[in-house]
């Protein structure tokens, strides 16, 4: 209440079910596939959404022959063969959970691209096949063309290609938010300069990584001051604190990426947003929404 004033609101979730790259031993290079309420009266409608979808997926997962192990942060680790694998199967949980994929719930994914990032042949090495960065924006494109309700795209190029990321960001920033995350970690300065060269329309927020709750303030208000959305996140190892459920409320962050809505340590974040709702009631607090400045279909 002190930080976040009268205008408090409650975040949009983005939650991990599908675990890939170095958070699962499985054949999807692609980190983490996403699903997020975009049509909600309440964050706990939202967060019911979300959970009969996840619920759901397991569903589907197991139809298709592969076992429902869990990732590092709550989502499932099927050994599936590609990414689009992945996303149909999100696909089609949001169908069979009764839902309509880009209304009441879209996609969004962390493509980590660091981890396939070729830093002698500037290519990209991606589930066994070598893209160069103009082919791997393309792929994404073609994800895009496939699977419409995806609405979000974090580090779609390695830490240090800046230049390919902002080329991205230009050309396809006003369809899909960007998220900026290892190019920048939450560093103040580094945001300053992706900012300058227009890498993103998105800033990941982690506070454990720049350290302190100033320097966190200070990322969050040059994100904002330049038109960039924000996205608090946790961490791959987390603890059962819930201070950043508490700092995403205050600070309006409006987004919030905490895991799938398994396992203690992830699902503590969201039992302590669902207290903030409950507390605050009616005292002025609303709900977050996906930014109208991104046009997606």
């Amino acid at each position: 209440r002190y930080l976040g004033g009268t205008d408090l609101e409650l975040p949009q979730t983005f939650h991990n079910v599908i675990n890939g790259g170095e958070h699962a031993d499985n054949g999807i290079d692609i980190q983490e596939f996403m699903i997020t309420p975009v049509e909600r009266t309440s964050f706990r409608d939202g967060f019911e959404k979300i959970t009969n979808t996840y619920h759901t997926l397991k569903k589907v997962i197991e139809k298709a022959g592969y076992t429902t192990g869990l990732g590092d942060e709550g989502g499932f680790a099927p050994d599936l063969k590609n990414s689009e694998d992945a996303l149909q199967m999100l696909h089609d949980a949001i169908i069979q959970a009764g839902y309509t994929p880009g209304k009441e719930i879209a996609i969004a994914f962390d493509a980590a691209a660091s981890y396939f990032y070729n830093h002698d042949t500037k290519n990209y090495d991606f589930e066994g096949k070598t893209y160069t960065p103009d082919e791997l924006g393309a792929y994404y494109i073609k994800l895009l063309d496939q699977f419409p309700e995806i609405i979000s795209i974090e580090d779609p190029y390695g830490e240090d290609d800046w230049d390919n990321f902002a080329k991205f960001t230009a050309k396809y920033g006003k369809r899909i938010q960007i998220v900026a995350d290892d190019p920048v970690c939450t560093n103040p300065k580094l945001i300053t300069e992706a900012i300058q060269k227009g890498m993103a329309n998105s800033i990941l927020i982690k506070l454990n990584q720049i350290g302190t709750v100033t320097e966190t303030l200070e990322a969050i208000r040059l994100a904002r001051k330049n038109g960039c959305t924000t996205m608090m996140s946790h961490r791959s190892g987390e603890t059962g604190d819930t201070f950043v459920a508490d700092f995403t409320v205050a600070t309006n962050a409006a987004q919030l990426k905490a895991g799938a809505p398994a396992r203690s340590e992830r699902v503590e974040k969201y039992n302590q947003l669902l207290r903030i709702e409950e507390k605050l009631g009616s005292d002025g607090t609303r709900l977050a929404h996906f930014p109208d400045s991104v046009q997606f279909d």
